[in-house]
């Protein structure tokens, strides 16, 4: 979810993931269930989270974004939990 600056139409062309575009001009933020609002918000505090490390390569960006993912909101809130999903244990009880 974006505005509609072509920039991000081609680089999701070339990416291949999912692009939608909406209109701020004609004051368009909601599409769907998105909200243009939550994506920045989510851009925000990610970016604040990141500059702990003073750069990633980007390489490991998806690694870094599923680190925030399970930290953001509290889905991981134990050490133990943050380890099996580390390696991949998501469902397992234990």
């Amino acid at each position: 979810m974006t505005d509609s600056h072509a920039a991000y139409r081609a680089f999701a062309r070339e990416a291949g993931i999912a692009h939608h575009a909406v209109n701020l001009r004609a004051g368009e933020r909601l599409r769907g269930a998105i909200h243009v609002q939550n994506v920045n918000a989510y851009h925000r505090r990610f970016r604040e989270w990141l500059a702990r490390f003073h750069g990633v390569a980007s390489r490991y960006l998806p690694n870094y974004l599923g680190w925030q993912w399970a930290l953001d909101g509290g889905r991981i809130s134990s050490a133990e939990q943050f380890l099996r999903a580390a390696i991949g244990l998501f469902n397992m009880q234990g």
